[in-house]
């Protein structure tokens, strides 16, 4: 059975339509990454999956429930961190964490608050007001507090968000034990490598319909994507003027990659290359990528190399 499991969902807000037919699910132990454009209904979605909004059309299930009749039981099982995360700068962490454990029925052991702080990196800040944290220590105490109760089911809302690379790491470290330990996780975001890191699956919303849904290999490898490259250089290039055949050029750190326009042969392009002073030492077949593939589904335009 899936942790979660929404099909055709519609929701109406003040008559003006905001989801029209969204479909996704999540089971125990998969991490699925929900994807889409600003004002696609990603929010939405999550606030009517929750039986926060009410829906029009299609069907809800979560841990086997339909949120609108069974709230309380559901909420006692899942996790959830929203974007707003809602915060109470004159109490600790350690308070906030006892408080929510409440909320959920829980008794407020010192351990168990000890253990989730840990969980996120912040056991060195006990005691500390949350008024003085910093915005990614605001973010790990969020996701401390969407582990209270030992959720079956997360719902994360940009779980990355404001976090330094290591930080970054240690929430994908600790994404992954969740998962392997059979929890389901439904992670929306707008970072891409956080995505190809983590998820199993990825679901993607545009105009608040299910545009796509499926693993990355088998989505991107059924996509007209570019096919892209990584070019290593012994000096800058000279010109990043227009070459036939490719989409668009971007640095990435000491290397460069290169995305081909659909139906571009590389063998052509890289002469041209040559001819133009690129000093290319190495070149990387990097094949097509996610990031193609949800531009080319959400209709989000590529810039050009100029």
């Amino acid at each position: 059975m899936d942790l979660l499991d929404v099909n055709n969902l519609a929701v109406r807000i003040a008559d003006k339509p905001i989801l029209t037919d969204v479909s996704l699910s999540v089971s125990a132990g998969e991490i699925v990454g929900l994807l889409g454009p600003n004002g696609a209904g990603k929010s939405t979605t999550i606030a009517a999956m929750l039986g926060l909004l009410p829906r029009q059309q299609g069907t809800v299930a979560v841990l086997g429930q339909d949120p609108a009749r069974a709230p309380f039981t559901i909420y006692r099982n899942i996790g959830v961190l929203p974007e707003q995360n809602g915060l109470y700068d004159w109490m600790s962490g350690e308070d906030y964490l006892a408080f929510f454990a409440a909320l959920h029925g829980l008794s407020p052991e010192s351990a168990m608050i000890a253990a989730r702080l840990g969980a996120v990196g912040l056991s060195p800040r006990r005691g500390q007001r949350i008024g003085t944290y910093s915005r990614g220590m605001r973010q790990r105490l969020g996701l401390a507090r969407a582990l209270i109760g030992a959720p079956r089911l997360l719902v994360l809302d940009e779980p990355t968000n404001g976090l330094d690379p290591r930080g970054r790491h240690e929430v994908h470290a600790l994404l992954r034990d969740l998962a392997a330990q059979g929890t389901g996780i439904l992670m929306c975001t707008h970072l891409l490598d956080d995505v190809e890191r983590l998820c199993r699956r990825v679901v993607v919303i545009a105009d608040g319909r299910t545009r796509a849904e499926g693993t990355i290999p088998d989505l991107v490898a059924r996509s007209e994507g570019a096919s892209r490259y990584r070019l290593r250089l012994a000096a800058p290039p000279p010109s990043l003027a227009a070459v036939r055949g490719v989409g668009r050029i971007r640095q990435e750190g000491e290397t460069w990659m290169i995305e081909l326009e659909p139906g571009a042969a590389a063998e052509t392009v890289w002469p041209e290359l040559f001819g133009r002073g690129w000093k290319i030492v190495e070149i990387r077949d990097e094949g097509r990528g996610l990031e193609s593939f949800y531009l080319s589904l959400t209709g989000l335009p590529e810039r050009k190399a100029a």
